[in-house]
């Protein structure tokens, strides 16, 4: 499709800063939206739009959008990528919790949807692009509520893009694997302080050993390459419905769909007791430096 604007949610970092970026050096105007605008200065001294929205909050997202329609009448794309990783047991994680990862995850980008799409109709095109994750097609231990999210994004996704069709708008969805972000440090902190201290502790420990990964390059790919991605599906004549991207994910899509159910649970927690040992390695070989007193 023709550059046109784009709106980008979770701008501050990672992913979404590259989604922003990629976009506009496509010739975008883009609107980057995040809770801390201050991590968006180099986005704004480059000449991305940035905005102040929470997902969880109803006015921030309509006065975002109010905002763009106001400075260029219309809204071509929506990159909802907002979205974080809490991890604990499900029998630890408190419901609000539960509660408050759905709302992020799922309830904020179905609600910036319903925002976008009277423009988008009115137009007679659009495109909605939801990031999504390998996570939305396998699960883990330990992830029960955050695979449920994205489980979610992806049934939503497939009924909003037959649904939306007709009037010319296109639903894609992004699937990375393992990345380089602080996605990953946070879910990590979350699952100890969850489920580190009951009867979960010994899968709570592999967990978040295997989430420090995520800081490696040998295992991980970088934010940049989901911003490519993002950028050819804004940008395809006929986009994929789906993308899955970045470190190990088409081989985990491709082996979920190959094996049996109690086949990829024996699969995922051999591979976490392997993903444990790398790590526990790694921290052997390279042991944090003493702190002065």
């Amino acid at each position: 499709m023709a550059a046109g604007t784009a709106l980008v949610t979770g701008a501050s970092s990672g992913i979404g800063e590259s989604a922003a970026r990629r976009l506009a050096t496509l010739g975008f105007t883009v609107y980057g939206a995040a809770r801390r605008v201050d991590r968006m200065k180099g986005l704004e001294a480059d000449g991305i739009g940035i905005l102040k929205m929470d997902v969880t909050d109803d006015a921030s997202m309509e006065a975002g959008i109010a905002q763009i329609i106001a400075d260029t009448g219309r809204i071509d794309v929506l990159v909802n990528n907002a979205g974080y990783g809490s991890y604990g047991a499900v029998e630890d994680v408190p419901m609000s919790e539960a509660r408050y990862q759905f709302e992020v995850n799922v309830f904020g980008l179905a609600r910036l949807t319903q925002l976008v799409l009277p423009h988008m109709r009115r137009q007679g095109s659009g495109r909605i692009i939801n990031i999504s994750s390998v996570g939305g097609r396998i699960w883990e231990p330990l992830g029960g509520w955050y695979h449920a999210t994205k489980f979610a994004v992806e049934g939503l996704s497939d009924s909003l893009r037959v649904e939306v069709k007709p009037f010319g708008i296109d639903v894609v969805v992004i699937q990375p694997g393992a990345i380089r972000t602080e996605w990953s440090d946070i879910a990590a902190e979350n699952v100890l302080k969850t489920s580190a201290a009951g009867a979960y502790a010994d899968q709570a420990r592999r967990h978040a050993a295997v989430l420090s990964l995520d800081s490696d390059p040998r295992f991980t790919s970088s934010p940049d390459a989901i911003g490519r991605v993002i950028g050819r599906a804004a940008t395809a004549r006929r986009p994929r419905t789906r993308y899955a991207v970045g470190s190990g994910a088409k081989p985990i899509v491709y082996g979920q769909r190959l094996l049996t159910d109690r086949g990829f649970d024996r699969t995922i927690v051999a591979t976490y007791n392997l993903g444990a040992k790398l790590a526990g390695r790694r921290h052997n070989a390279n042991p944090p430096a003493n702190k002065a007193e």
